[in-house]
């Protein structure tokens, strides 16, 4: 199939992860990078992101067709494209182009995000929608999508991967580690396990986890900077405990982080979801919370036992592999659901 991918081509983005799956797939992809109609001047970025106007969305809306057109392309994988505009697509689908929307963020959900105005429009349009959560499966429906499939995040094989044997303790020097973002209370969650004298570490935006932390924390607990792709994988490596929180505000029920540490061997200790207990056995492959007392009581009842932790990590690896948690295998599904929807909307008679 030959795909136009549209999304960000920043070499860390999860975006450009799901297209070079594609590409390993065997499909022809022709990346289209969102960023480059972006807005350079900050205040002008600000209200085009929030208000989804401005000259590059302009550029974006003449210039994604057009390609689209000179590649004769199948499909246009638009990956969190927000400045898509109605007309656009219906451009596309004149030419028998089918349009697939893929959102792991929610539109609908508590956090209210700003910048959702074009979407929303163009939510009846899209021939498939992908989303990673039941509720907004739901809310889609409701507004009229045509198709929607739900998805799950994943990790990328290329880069999350086990550290060479033997790894032990040793060479571990973080103890009980966060590596992401301060959403919802996780600054106050993890100055509470520091408070009880467990052993914290978090990495992540400086600037975001400066505003979240007191100065005193943050010299505290805060170091090596936003890692990402060999960096991220190898501080997994060097976590005795890795702590994976779902973000409550996005309404999600499983978080991509989850599947990297799996598939990193790292120990994981996620917030207990339905999602979660889905993916991983409890006690075997992962451990989960549910709430500060028992985070502490799990991590108290691990950190000094390397021996169930490596245990535990390998049997969570091995069901991130076994199971398609990877972005390969989760791509190909929607592969298949879009040339399944191809195949039955051929069958039906002109009007």
């Amino acid at each position: 199939m030959k795909i136009l991918y549209a999304g960000s081509m920043k070499p860390v983005a999860s975006t450009h992860t799901r297209m070079l799956a594609l590409q390993r797939l065997g499909h022809t992809v022709i990346p289209f990078d969102t960023d480059a109609y972006e807005e350079k001047n900050p205040n002008l970025h600000r209200i085009a992101f929030r208000l989804v106007i401005g000259p590059g969305v302009n550029r974006l809306n003449r210039d994604l067709p057009r390609i689209a057109t000179e590649e004769k392309v199948d499909l246009l994988f638009a990956d969190k494209v927000l400045s898509l505009r109605p007309g656009t697509i219906r451009k596309l689908q004149a030419q028998s182009i089918f349009t697939l929307c893929y959102v792991i963020d929610n539109a609908f959900g508590p956090r209210k995000d700003p910048g959702w105005r074009l979407y929303k429009k163009s939510i009846t349009l899209f021939d498939l929608h992908v989303t990673q959560r039941d509720v907004s499966v739901h809310d889609l429906t409701q507004r009229g999508a045509r198709d929607v499939i739900k998805t799950q995040t994943a990790y990328d094989q290329a880069i999350h991967f086990p550290p060479p044997e033997p790894y032990t303790d040793a060479q571990r020097n973080r103890g009980v580690s966060f590596l992401g973002t301060p959403y919802d209370d996780r600054a106050g969650f993890l100055s509470s396990l520091h408070a009880a004298g467990l052993p914290v570490v978090i990495s992540g935006s400086p600037n975001a986890w400066q505003r979240a932390l007191s100065t005193d924390l943050y010299q505290q607990l805060y170091r090596e900077g936003e890692l990402a792709q060999k960096e991220y994988r190898e501080a997994i490596w060097r976590s005795k405990i890795n702590v994976s929180f779902l973000t409550k505000s996005n309404q999600d029920e499983v978080t991509q982080k989850s599947f990297e540490i799996a598939a990193c061997g790292g120990f994981l200790l996620a917030e207990r979801s339905e999602g979660h207990s889905a993916r991983f056995v409890e006690g075997e492959e992962a451990v989960f919370f549910s709430g500060l007392k028992e985070c502490i009581a799990v991590i108290q009842r691990y950190l000094p036992d390397e021996a169930a932790r490596n245990r535990i990590a390998a049997a969570g690896m091995e069901r991130a592999r076994r199971s398609g948690y990877n972005y390969d295998h989760q791509v190909a599904l929607l592969i298949e659901r879009v040339e399944a929807l191809k195949a039955a909307r051929a069958k039906v008679p002109a009007q």
